[in-house]
């Protein structure tokens, strides 16, 4: 199973004043809350139990478009990539949650 969606961050993101000032780039935790929302619209009831692996390999700034994929590994994982014009900018594994 994959899905993916196109993504933006806002200028005007509350984070990005201080990272860093005059030169702001995305952190890596607004990257990871987006890849987050992105799995909740795909699997309204999946829970993300870790992230045992994340990097981060090239920086995005403020109103680049960027792609969340994301794809089934095996059960109860995913793996997941951030795209800027079809280049991985950041990446990692998702390990969900068992069922309750």
């Amino acid at each position: 199973m994959e899905y993916s969606e196109d993504c933006i961050v806002a200028a005007t993101h509350p984070t990005l004043p201080g990272h860093f000032p005059g030169h702001p780039i995305v952190p890596g935790v607004v990257l990871l809350d987006h890849v987050l929302a992105a799995l909740v619209r795909w699997q309204p009831t999946a829970v993300v139990s870790v992230l045992p692996q994340v990097k981060f390999i090239e920086p995005l700034l403020p109103e680049q478009p960027f792609t969340i994929a994301l794809r089934s590994d095996r059960p109860g994982r995913l793996r997941f990539e951030c795209l800027r014009a079809g280049r991985c900018i950041a990446g990692g594994i998702l390990q969900l949650a068992a069922d309750r």
